[in-house]
């Protein structure tokens, strides 16, 4: 027991993962107070709702176009060289932000360029992020480093579309100048890191094959493939959360705040489930586990759908929030277990797409949902559906319901293209 509640602390004792600690949740602060002062810039150029939209279009289009390259590049280099490139483009493309509002621009184009190259950048940067984890850190302490690298990005995303909004009052320059420093304090921390970060077997095959690498590796593992799909069905099917403007006006009646304090529930409820798993680590019954915080996750959204009631909302939305971590940590510990190292970079690619690609996905489909059959129904079938994947890959991966510890999971072997 005491092995294990020094857990967490065993691993903040090691320099270059509290460094990649660090980067993660400066990094993501600075994205994400980004994200506000943007929108606000936009609509203060155009009062058109639209080009919001067009603002997370240009951010989107790049992960669909270079995701899969962005995972070879991170299996061909140093993954830290990657991050550090990908974070001086960033601060670069928030400068050219700042100028374009402190010089009294007009023309909103150039400011989607620059969303352009940001979301590029975010694209090589998560790939090369996620494989490189587990260079840092002893295999048997995995789980609890993949628990509190979540937890710091689920603090930063409490905190930062909030201090994001405080700054702005002070004007969008500020916010713009402290993000572009907070990228390049990342980059700086990023680049104390010594631990070597470059892939092992590198391939010096090339081609289409070699690109799509990731997928067929996916494609052959059915653990991997069982662990994605089933997260990507379940947050699907369950992104109730893209309903929440319309709960906090029309249902539960608590105005701009209540929508803060809605759209910040599922974060703080996934950070402390995040810390509790940092310190307490899964022992046994992982598979199980996982399946059990998307069953969660299911009632979760039901409960807040049919809620009336502002506090028990939020509470079922932290609890949505805690259960929806347990899948994620248990999901990237077996996948970065799983996948040799010289793959890590495709695999976590494919990721990202199939995450990416819920999360949208769910978004879109909520909203359909809620056109078709009402606000409450939508986010009831949606909570219903999540049950249902989980009964479903339960019997359609048994092997993904056995695993046991995630201590035990080594890397498989795949073939080469």
């Amino acid at each position: 027991m005491t092995e294990t509640r020094s857990a967490a602390r065993l691993l903040l004792a090691l320099p270059d993962f509290r460094h990649y600690i660090l980067v993660r949740f400066i990094a993501s602060l600075g994205y994400l107070m980004v994200t506000v002062a943007v929108g606000w810039h936009i609509y203060d150029l155009t009062r058109r709702p639209l080009d919001l939209g067009y603002a997370g279009l240009v951010q989107f289009l790049p992960a669909v176009v270079l995701t899969l390259y962005a995972g070879q590049v991170a299996d061909r280099m140093s993954r830290r060289a990657i991050l550090v490139i990908c974070l001086v483009a960033q601060t670069l493309a928030i400068l050219v932000l700042l100028y374009l509002l402190v010089s009294g621009a007009t023309a909103v184009w150039p400011i989607y360029v620059v969303l352009v190259v940001l979301g590029s950048a975010r694209v090589f940067a998560a790939p090369a992020f996620s494989a490189m984890l587990p260079k840092l850190v002893p295999e048997e302490r995995f789980g609890p480093a993949v628990a509190l690298s979540s937890t710091a990005w689920q603090t930063a995303t409490i905190a930062g579309p909030a201090l994001g909004g405080v700054l702005f009052a002070f004007g969008g320059a500020v916010v713009y100048g402290i993000c572009a420093g907070l990228f390049a304090l990342s980059g700086l921390v990023l680049m104390a890191i010594r631990t070597s970060t470059a892939p092992t077997g590198v391939s010096d095959r090339h081609g289409l094959s070699e690109l799509l690498a990731g997928v067929s590796f996916v494609r052959a593992q059915p653990m991997i493939l069982g662990a994605l799909s089933l997260d990507l069905f379940a947050v699907f099917l369950g992104g109730a959360t893209a309903l929440l403007p319309i709960f906090a006006r029309d249902i539960l009646e608590v105005g701009p705040t209540g929508l803060g304090i809605l759209r910040s529930a599922p974060a703080v409820g996934a950070a402390l489930i995040g810390l509790w798993l940092a310190r307490f680590p899964l022992e046994r019954h992982a598979g199980l586990k996982m399946y059990g915080g998307v069953a969660v996750f299911g009632v979760a959204t039901i409960v807040f759908g049919l809620s009336t009631n502002f506090l028990l909302s939020v509470v079922a939305l932290a609890v949505l929030g805690g259960a929806d971590m347990v899948s994620v940590v248990v999901r990237q510990t077996l996948v970065q277990l799983l996948t040799p190292d010289s793959m890590r970079g495709r695999v976590s690619a494919v990721n990202f797409l199939f995450i990416g690609g819920s999360n949208e996905l769910g978004e879109f489909e909520s909203g359909v949902t809620a056109a078709w059959f009402g606000t409450v129904p939508a986010a009831v079938l949606g909570g219903v559906g999540s049950i249902l994947v989980v009964l479903f890959f339960g019997w359609k991966f048994p092997g993904l319901r056995r695993v046991d510890r995630l201590s035990d999971l080594r890397p498989v072997s795949h073939p080469q293209p």
